[in-house]
């Protein structure tokens, strides 16, 4: 029987990649558009937009002229076939839909790994994205279906097809043949240079889908009382705020609140509203946004609290319905000030200042802390969305927003869950390469234990995943909203330090002391000046001072003198910043702008005052620039030091995921896919499988044979004439060698043979089989493994290996994939790049082929999804190479999806 990849069961469905519910996305204009399969009810549908499609467009699409070429095009796309993908794009009117645009792939035979593709764009839509989005959703389609190329036959004059395959970002070619037909051919690698550039279509989508929200035409807000309420402060804040935009409320028994013009009902409203604030219990929610999207209203804010999954759950797909963005609910509301708006359409207790940062929350609790804060400190606020049970807009949308937006300076951030933290990863590191993107990192603690059963995935918290996260990002964690406001007020001044060097000076000793372990607890160094230094100090400050480094210039130096020693040392070049600790005395009257004014060049001065009450003040300079001053030198070298990395994030080279070779992806799943069919529900691959699929992204190991009888252990040591390992096996098994199951240096059929018994007698039933493996060379024994999550993806770790693994508690974490940048911080962030350097005389490793070898990994974790965990222990690293000498890897069944691919949440 024939079935459909698109219509057909559950399972054949699945297996080709495609989700059976609409998938909503945003075209460039902000406008949200479904992709879903083509179903047998969308022939009047598909019939309908190729009736409008010109003479000359038919014959671009079909190589025919005449309706029929359109309808015979209909009928097909609505007939199942195994060998093809088809999908429409459809934009809602209401209840009604609109279909824009098709498009399919033909498999070119049943194991062909290519299709040829073709598709069609309503006319009065084109230049909107929308054969992009289609083209991207079948590649997305294809790729999960075996399919690797798409061949696309047009003719020289289309160039609207030749448009959409030259900006889909997918690396093509294109072969000119006698009588005016163009073959293209197109391959469907997702690589860096791709995913750049549907992030920037995403950008573009995201960011005018959120204008509604941030410059709206006009507003209204629903739910507004008389005397009191979340609505009516609402009102009031925006009235506060000096809206100068057309402003309206509803409610049904008045003509006017506070000078602000009533409707009694949705339906009421004036035309081109485009953000409602909704204010209403829980049970009038639903029928409020569809009355909105009804009205053409654009976007929606809804403070309500609390609200019900499933009441979420509708809201989300009416706002999907009419094209509506939603912030909310249960949250505190949006702002933004610019030089065209004053908009704060929040309850909090203070209307915001005016300024550069742009913040995100969950918590409104959290927002009300950080504005209040920037206002305090002079930085403002210029766009705010508290995002609440993010129903809908997420994260991810307002960094496109800040993305595009110049007048955003800095990124402030409280996220408690990520929808898709693979794509805020992607988007986060953009933003942060043109402006600090700071986050404060809420729930840094295990919820809970889960069995795990390799070294990787029993020391993976949600803190590590996320930690490697921000680390990859550029994003700047914080641990509480008082070292956000601390460390952006730093930022703010443009402190991007070009290193780590930080020079003390104070004018009392103690403190001086106190700041210098300040700043190498925080990762900070403390370095000794040179002779040099000192001297010129000593000559300045006198015989008295301290010229080492903590420097103290003593308690009756003025500003004039402690400026200048500032100023000395900064100018030296043996430090990157200085940290100015100031103790009030009799003796000299020393201004809090102390620092600020003897800022010299690149190299940041930071004051700390112990006598201030508050943890951070901004003083202005004698150039009229801000500058920090903190009350405590904890607080001050905690945020110099998030600046010091921040600054050398931005100073890494920019790199790609590496290009390898010798690569057997489709090998690799038909052999995962083997195990899956005889064990549905997973498990650990047999010994030799895993060396299979080990071997499949290049990864060497020493020969090995799975031997379940004597004379099989017996025969494959014969075979290879070395020394061989005996190890044994069952699948739960993992500290092999605590348990006296790894016997080493064997050779001859009587070693064999004695082996063989001792493991025997030893665990008797438990074992499986008995591994006989080649002896690895000697050399640095290193832990590389993968825990493959299901949110955040493969979580690729390293370290220090061998028997000593736990002891050594050796562990670095990124995220894959890993870009050549990320694979070699990945080693030399653990103590284990001593032992490769050649610790204490030994002889060490190849480094580059551990950091190829980690990239190797990742890229199968990244590629073949089901693997759910995997490590090389010991991974052995030698001058000469580097060899796998023990591995295990866990599969489980899972649907493939792409986190990449533009889609609404």
């Amino acid at each position: 029987m024939e079935v459909d990849v698109m219509t057909g069961p559950a399972t054949t469905a699945d297996r080709a990649g495609i989700a059976r519910e609409p998938v909503h996305a945003l075209l460039s204009d902000g406008t949200t558009v479904s992709i879903r399969p083509t179903a047998e009810a969308d022939l009047d549908g598909l019939n309908a937009m190729f009736a409008t499609l010109s003479p000359n467009s038919l014959r671009m699409r079909f190589f025919a002229s005449g309706a029929a070429a359109g309808r015979d095009a209909a009928r097909r796309l609505c007939e199942p076939h195994p060998d093809r993908i088809a999908l429409v794009a459809v934009v809602h009117h209401g209840a009604a839909e609109e279909i824009v645009g098709e498009g399919e792939a033909w498999r070119l035979g049943p194991d062909a790994d290519a299709a040829e593709v073709g598709f069609t764009v309503a006319e009065r839509l084109r230049g909107r994205g929308i054969g992009t989005l289609l083209l991207e959703h079948l590649a997305d389609a294809a790729r999960a279906a075996g399919i690797r190329r798409f061949a696309a036959e047009t003719l020289s004059e289309n160039l609207a097809m030749k448009r959409v395959i030259a900006s889909a970002g997918l690396h093509h070619s294109a072969t000119f043949e006698h009588g005016g037909a163009v073959f293209h051919d197109i391959d469907l690698t997702e690589d860096d240079a791709f995913l750049e550039v549907v992030a920037d279509r995403e950008f573009t989508g995201s960011a005018a889908s959120l204008t509604p929200l941030f410059r709206p035409r006009a507003v209204a807000v629903v739910g507004v009382g008389r005397t009191r309420g979340v609505g009516r402060a609402i009102l009031e804040h925006l009235l506060a705020a000096e809206f100068d935009r057309p402003l309206f409320a509803v409610n049904p028994h008045a003509q006017e609140i506070a000078g602000v013009p009533c409707a009694r009902s949705i339906e009421l409203l004036p035309d081109r509203i485009d953000l409602a604030m909704l204010a209403l219990p829980q049970d009038g929610l639903v029928e409020a946004a569809i009355a909105c999207g009804r009205h053409g209203i654009r976007a929606l804010t809804i403070v309500t609290s609390p609200v019900t999954e499933p009441v979420r759950t509708t809201l989300k797909a009416v706002c999907r319905r009419y094209g509506m963005r939603l912030v909310g609910p249960n949250c505190l509301g949006v702002a933004a000030f610019g030089p065209d708006i004053t908009m704060d359409a929040t309850f909090g207790p203070h209307t915001p200042l005016a300024g550069s940062a742009g913040v995100g929350v969950q918590s409104g609790g959290v927002g009300i802390a950080i504005l209040d804060h920037l206002s305090r400190l002079g930085i403002g606020t210029g766009s705010f969305a508290s995002l609440g049970d993010k129903a809908d807009v997420s994260g991810n949308d307002l960094l496109a927003w800040w993305a595009r937006d110049p007048a955003t300076e800095s990124v402030l951030l409280h996220l408690e869950s990520f929808g898709n933290p693979r794509k805020f990863a992607r988007y986060a590191r953009r933003v942060a390469r043109t402006k600090p993107v700071l986050i404060v990192a809420a729930g840094r603690s295990a919820a809970g234990s889960r069995a795990a059963a390799s070294h990787t995935a029993a020391s993976v918290t949600p803190g590590v995943t996320r930690d490697a996260l921000y680390r990859q990002a550029g994003v700047i964690a914080t641990r509480s909203v008082a070292e956000l406001v601390e460390t952006a007020v730093l930022l703010a001044t443009g402190a991007r330090p070009a290193g780590h060097r930080v020079a003390v000076v104070s004018n009392a000793g103690g403190t001086g002391v106190l700041g210098a372990d300040a700043c190498v607890e925080t990762g900070l160094a403390v370095p000794e000046f040179s002779a040099a230094l000192r001297e010129r100090l000593s000559t300045l400050l006198g015989p008295v001072a301290a010229c080492g480094n903590p420097v103290d210039a003593g308690a009756g130096a003025d500003a004039d003198l402690l400026r200048e020693a500032v100023q000395t040392v900064a100018s030296s070049g043996e430090v990157d910043a200085v940290l100015l600790l100031l103790v009030p005395t009799a003796l000299a009257e020393l201004p809090a702008s102390l620092a600020a004014d003897a800022r010299t060049g690149t190299v940041p001065a930071i004051a700390v005052r112990v006598d201030q009450a508050a943890a951070v003040e901004t003083v202005l300079g004698s150039d009229g620039r801000p500058a920090p001053v903190y009350g405590d030198a904890e607080n001050a070298a905690r945020a110099l030091s998030h600046a010091c990395d921040y600054a050398a994030w931005l100073r890494r080279p920019g790199s790609e995921v590496p290009t390898l070779s010798d690569i057997r992806s489709r090998d690799a799943a038909r052999l995962i896919s083997l195990f899956l069919a005889a064990h549905p529900e997973g498990g650990w691959l047999p010994p030799d499988r895993a060396a299979d699929l080990l071997a499949c992204y290049g990864i060497g190991c020493p020969r090995l044979v799975l031997a379940t009888d004597e004379q099989t252990a017996v025969t494959a040591a014969a075979l290879w004439g070395t020394p061989v390992a005996m190890k044994a096996y069952w699948p739960e098994l993992v500290h092999k060698s605590d348990m006296g199951g790894v016997l080493l240096g064997l050779s001859g059929p009587e070693d064999i043979r004695a082996g063989w018994r001792r493991l025997h007698d030893k665990f008797g039933d438990r074992l499986a089989g008995v591994i006989v493996q080649e002896m690895a060379p000697v050399g640095v024994e290193l832990l590389a493994g993968v825990d493959n999550d299901a949110v955040f993806g493969p979580l690729v770790a390293f370290g220090i290996g061998g028997t000593g693994t736990d002891l050594a508690a050796d562990r670095a974490f990124r995220l894959a994939p890993l870009t050549g940048a990320d694979a070699g911080e990945l080693v030399r962030s653990t103590r284990a790049a001593r032992l490769l350097a050649g610790y204490r005389g030994r002889p060490g490793g190849d480094v580059a082929v551990v950091r190829e070898v980690l990239s190797r990994l990742a890229l199968l974790a990244a590629e073949q999804t089901c693997v759910a965990e995997a490590e090389i222990n010991p991974l052995i690293a030698a001058p000469d190479g580097v060899t796998a000498a023990d591995f295990r890897i866990r599969v489980e069944p899972r649907t493939p999806t792409d986190p990449y691919l533009r889609r609404l949440r």
